[in-house]
């Protein structure tokens, strides 16, 4: 077997800080390995520390390394702890490639087209949008905004779970999909899209993938150089693989086994994009001869969030519920708190949405005073349509907020300005200092002030601002360092995709929130038609449902608030219930006094009194599950 440049330290300093399972993670260098890693187990530093390890003991060569991710902040986080990990694990760890599927299959088609399939590489396509607007006109398909971006998430849909234009309309019923301009138009649309894609020269970025797959199956000379390069695999969250993406990763792996995956069934959650938990699920069936080593000891949150967390899912230990009817995938091993014990949950019931927003910003208020950084909160919805109710109530209670989108922070056309106006300056003054940055960047529209209101300055405004404390927190811990130090940390936190933590509480959808974390996070809207949302008709629909919850709840590192409008509008009927998913987990309400019956005499915070809820769990179901464990 070859040997990659072992170093005389020992590998231990690569398994010190790892707990029993993420040591056998770590010490499982070679052939097909599959962790199940609860949320908050730290799966990211256990598969680092495994390819650290397996390059430090010298079984595995860094640059045969190919560690596959969803996002580009996942990869950026893993590219960084290898990062840290280059000293215990000797040189060459930024051999190792981390990176997105879509960008790994990029890299590699602009790589092969020119040998492949001739000419020039083609453009890839931002966003397909344009190109259906153009098709709907010459369809005469009458189409606003709303119904082209659902024919584009239908087309997105399509192509990963390779569904051609033809076929779309029997696959989108045998699979209940009810697009809103019908199954025959939104196939019209398909059709014309991928015309105008091709003859444009154009890929967007499942074709990105489609063609990278298909130029390394049908080429033996490309086959051959990506099985001479990559000959050691990991992906991460392997439940959120569609076809597409599988077919592509077994392009790249050909029939090799020194594959480690790695996922949670439990955070299960774009199923409606084609994403499938069953390649996370079935891969003992695929690799019989797998390790799986399940991760469950949570690290992020309280003994009161996990317990929660768990009872949601069916998975908690002690006087245990059964698991929902509604959850089609087993729920798992309990995960097991690691954490000193928090407050408990706190659960509200409201007269209407106005009341509930405004209640959570007046809490957010008052953690706020009581020492919660603003940035280490956040109100998670079910649908983005739900944040600007809560802005409005933040704002009216004077907290600040930022509402994350899905655009990348350094990929920001203000961020982009202004890391080359700051390269500039360092270049010309690189002993400067981080007052340098503000002024470099109140050229850019940076004030002492923000804008009043929201919108496109106030966004413009939010950026530069964030990298102008970037600069002021890394000079604060790097005393002496200059304005091109200052310049190159900026540079790094780009590269790595590590983005600024925001400066106020962020607003986001609970889709969005996968990965992130905070201190204390708000869950509002949890009644009956919005989680689960009323689109939800089937047993496994609802499970996914539960499971975006269970997701929201891992989020908190401290504190979750759960919280629910009986009415849409002031004075308005009061004809929503709150979620079957609270079922077992809020505590009994009174009907007469809206006081939780087994909280009676307890300084708890439930809102505003609500009477007339519906029966809940026996007493003593809300306090099941792990305590301190």
């Amino acid at each position: 077997m070859e040997t990659y440049g072992p170093d005389a330290d020992g590998p231990e300093a690569v398994l010190a800080a790892l707990d029993p399972e993420q040591q056998q993670v770590a010490l499982a260098t070679r052939g097909p390995v599959c962790v199940l890693a609860g949320a908050g187990t730290g799966k990211t530093r256990a598969i680092a520390h495994r390819i650290a390890y397996g390059v430090r003991i010298g079984v595995v060569n860094p640059r045969h390394v190919l560690a596959v991710t969803f996002t580009t902040r996942a990869a950026g986080e893993l590219r960084g702890r290898l990062r840290q990990l280059a000293g215990a694990a000797g040189g060459g760890m930024e051999q190792v490639q981390a990176r997105t599927f879509h960008a790994a299959a990029l890299r590699q088609l602009t790589h092969f087209w020119p040998r492949t399939v001739g000419g020039r590489p083609p453009a890839v396509l931002d966003s397909k949008l344009g190109l259906l607007a153009e098709t709907a006109r010459e369809l005469r398909v009458e189409a606003g905004l709303p119904e082209l971006r659902d024919a584009a998430s239908e087309i997105e849909w399509a192509k990963v779970t390779q569904v051609r234009p033809g076929d779309y309309p029997a696959a989108a019923a045998a699979a209940g999909r009810i697009p809103p301009l019908g199954a025959e138009t939104t196939a019209g649309l398909y059709a014309g899209y991928e015309r105008a894609r091709r003859e444009r020269h154009l890929v967007d970025f499942e074709s990105v993938l489609e063609l990278t797959a298909a130029i390394i199956t049908e080429h033996r000379a490309a086959a051959a150089e990506v099985a001479d390069r990559y000959r050691y695999f990991v992906v991460d969250e392997f439940q959120d693989v569609n076809p597409l993406q599988k077919l592509l990763f077994d392009a790249w792996t050909d029939g090799r086994d020194d594959v480690c995956v790695v996922g949670d069934p439990r955070q299960t959650i774009y199923s409606f994009t084609g994403a499938t938990p069953a390649y996370l699920t079935g891969f003992a069936a695929e690799f019989p001869h797998a390790t799986v080593v399940r991760l469950v000891r949570n690290y992020r949150s309280t003994p009161q969030v996990v317990g929660l967390a768990n009872r949601l899912t069916g998975s908690a230990g002690g006087r245990r519920r059964p698991p929902p009817r509604d959850e089609p995938l087993p729920g798992g091993a309990p995960l097991v708190a690691q954490r000193a014990a928090g407050p408990e949950p706190e659960f509200a019931g409201h007269a209407d949405e106005a009341a509930e927003a405004a209640a959570v910003a007046t809490r957010a208020a008052e953690l706020i005073a009581s020492g919660v950084p603003p940035r280490e909160m956040a109100v998670l919805v079910r649908v983005n349509v739900q944040t600007e109710r809560f802005e409005q109530a933040l704002a009216q209670a004077g907290v600040p907020f930022q509402v994350r989108g899905t655009e990348r922070f350094f990929e920001r056309a203000e961020v982009r300005q202004a890391m080359g106006m700051l390269r500039a300056a360092a270049a010309a003054a690189p002993a400067g200092t981080a007052a340098e940055v503000r002024h470099v960047l109140s050229g850019l529209g940076l004030t002492r002030q923000p804008p009043l209101g929201r919108g496109s300055a106030r966004e413009r405004w939010e950026s530069l601002a964030a990298l102008a404390q970037l600069a002021e927190d890394f000079r604060a811990a790097t005393p002496g360092a200059g304005l091109a130090d200052i310049v190159g940390q900026l540079a790094h936190r780009a590269a790595i995709e590590h983005p600024p933590a925001p400066d106020g509480v962020t607003v986001a959808s609970l889709h969005a929130a996968k990965g992130l974390e905070w201190d204390v996070v708000f869950l509002p809207g949890l009644t009956e038609g919005n989680l689960p949302i009323v689109h939800a008709q089937t047993a496994e629909a609802v499970a996914e449902e539960r499971r975006l919850l269970y997701v929201g709840v891992t989020r908190a590192r401290e504190r979750v608030h759960l919280s629910w409008a009986l009415a849409r509008s002031p004075g308005g009927r009061p004809s929503r219930v709150p979620s079957r998913f609270l079922d077992g987990l809020r505590p009994r309400w009174r009907a007469a006094s809206g006081v939780p019956a087994q909280r009676a005499g307890r300084p708890q915070r439930y809102g505003s009194p609500v009477p007339a809820l519906r029966d809940e769990a026996p007493a003593g179901a809300a306090d099941a599950g792990p305590r301190g464990s």
